[in-house]
C-alpha cells in the first residue's frame, strides 16, 4: 500500500501488470528537481581536463550538453516514465580538486502533472558518463557515484529535500 494515500502500488494495474500511472486528475503544478552526483579520477586526468588537452575537445562543455539532452529523452530510457514538456533544464558541472574529479549538480523544471526527479537524475547520469568517455583514454579507473536526488517541489510530496 502506498503510505500517503492508502492506494496500491501506483505502477501496477489492478491485475498486477505494469502500468504507467494515471495523473490526468491531478493539478498542474510548477515542478522542480534537483539532482548531484560525481566521477573519481586520477590528479591527471583532472589535469587534462582542467587545461582542455585532452583530443576529445572541450569535456565539460560536451557533458553538459549531454545532461541537456539526456534529460529530455528521459521517457525513452525509463519504461513507465511520463514523457514532459520541460520549461528549464540546468547542467553544472565543477572541477573538484578534493574528489579529485568532477561534480555535476542539475535543475529541472516544468509545469505539470508530474515530477521532473527522473529528468535530473537522469540528466545528472548521463553528464557524468560523458566525462568518463571523453576521458577514458587516460583513465579507466575513473568511478561514478554518489548520484542523487537533493531536491524536489510541487505536487502532492512538496517539498523533499535530502538530509
Amino acid at each position: 500500500m502506498n503510505e500517503k494515500n492508502g492506494e496500491g502500488l501506483t505502477h501496477l494495474g489492478p491485475d498486477g501488470s505494469a502500468r504507467m500511472v494515471d495523473v490526468s486528475g491531478k493539478a498542474t503544478t510548477v515542478r522542480t528537481a534537483r539532482a548531484r552526483g560525481s566521477i573519481r579520477m586520477k590528479t591527471d586526468t583532472l589535469a587534462a581536463i582542467r587545461s582542455q588537452s585532452l583530443s576529445k575537445g572541450d569535456v565539460l562543455s560536451v557533458a553538459k550538453l549531454a545532461g541537456i539532452m539526456a534529460a529530455k529523452r528521459t521517457a525513452d530510457l525509463i519504461p513507465l516514465c511520463h514523457p514532459l514538456l520541460l520549461d528549464d533544464i540546468q547542467v553544472d558541472l565543477t572541477l573538484d580538486d578534493s574528489l579529485p574529479g568532477v561534480a555535476v549538480e542539475t535543475l529541472v523544471r516544468t509545469a505539470g502533472r508530474t515530477g521532473v526527479e527522473m529528468e535530473a537524475i537522469v540528466a545528472a547520469t548521463v553528464a557524468l558518463v560523458t566525462v568518463y568517455d571523453m576521458a577514458k583514454s587516460l583513465d579507466r579507473t575513473m568511478t561514478i557515484g554518489d548520484i542523487s536526488l537533493i531536491q524536489k517541489t510541487g505536487g502532492r510530496s512538496d517539498p523533499y529535500f535530502a538530509g
